[in-house]
């Protein structure tokens, strides 16, 4: 997907909900090759008819074209509540400098513009929405709701949180998602974003807060946002470099290819160990690679989404 993206002076999107929906509409267009083939471009007014259900909104014209059976959706119907979690820790920011292309942004401006595509479908689907966003503090919290200006609001936090880099913050990510799990009461559907590089937690506190997550009975998906060629391949020229840790400040000189194997070997375990976590907590892991698109997470999301209605 070759968008253009306009950057205002700060460097963030200038019009974060407009470029969320070419995203959506791009690959809502790629369905027809996808295992959504058949899935009616116009869902964003419509849900499948289940059997047993009133016949009362049938859109019958809809049926004429499709043979298939589909009721209409109004405005104050809430099937779904969605919880978006965004971790603005240092790391996130990385790489430093973000392109102009959907194919060249930084962690956490992939993780804003991908919530704000959830959040374009979310919103034509008449579904409420909640965001929560930390970084060495809990920045932000806001409860699920549908309306307009909420919606917009959660788009301007979004956007800010793309520009408000952070330096050298130590992230405690299971104390805030403990909070985040207290403040969710109604069951939803919670998609995480995080690099999961932390520095003052072990692995098993993290896992008891993303378990926390699943109390009442939410479901749990963890988007595992990294650069692919550069943090797991480590695939660097091999000249002296200065190495940082973003978010502790350390660092050091090296040639790459003195490392490159331990380092992938090493990373490439840790994820391994992620995964097979999550399959054990019950809670879905996703790999998204700023570099591979957008594809990944709203498939994704149309996939729990059938699941959890």
């Amino acid at each position: 997907m070759d968008l253009q993206l306009e950057l205002n002076k700060a460097g963030g999107f200038k019009n974060l909900e407009l470029l969320a929906k070419q995203v959506v509409e791009g690959f809502i267009a790629g369905m027809h090759k996808s295992p959504f083939h058949g899935f009616s471009a116009e869902f964003a007014e419509h849900k499948i008819y289940n059997q047993g259900e009133s016949t009362k909104h049938i859109d019958w014209k809809l049926y004429a074209k499709t043979d298939r059976l589909y009721t209409k959706r109004f405005d104050e119907e809430t099937n779904l509540r969605c919880h978006l979690i965004l971790d603005n820790s240092s790391s996130m920011h990385y790489p430093k400098s973000a392109g102009n292309t959907i194919e060249n942004l930084n962690k956490i401006a992939f993780s804003a513009l991908a919530g704000a595509s959830l959040m374009h479908i979310l919103k034509k689907q008449r579904d409420a929405v909640g965001l929560s966003i930390y970084s060495d503090t809990y920045d932000f919290y806001a409860p699920e709701k549908g309306s307009e200006r909420h919606h917009q609001m959660l788009l301007n936090k979004l956007s800010e949180a793309v520009v408000s880099r952070a330096h050298s913050k130590n992230t405690e990510t299971y104390q805030y998602l403990h909070q985040i799990a207290e403040k969710i009461h109604r069951r939803s559907l919670i998609f995480v974003f995080t690099d999961m590089f932390q520095t003052t937690e072990d692995d098993e506190k993290l896992f008891e807060a993303l378990r926390h997550l699943k109390h009442n009975k939410h479901e749990v998906v963890l988007f595992h946002v990294f650069d692919k060629a550069k943090e797991l391949a480590f695939n660097f020229d091999n000249r002296p470099k200065r190495f940082v840790d973003i978010e502790t400040g350390e660092h050091i000189n090296l040639y790459a290819d003195t490392i490159k194997e331990n380092y992938e070997k090493a990373v490439g375990q840790y994820f391994e160990n992620l995964r097979l976590k999550c399959g054990q907590y019950r809670i879905k892991y996703v790999e998204a690679n700023i570099n591979a698109g957008f594809n990944s997470i709203l498939t994704t999301f149309m996939i729990e989404r059938k699941k959890f209605v």
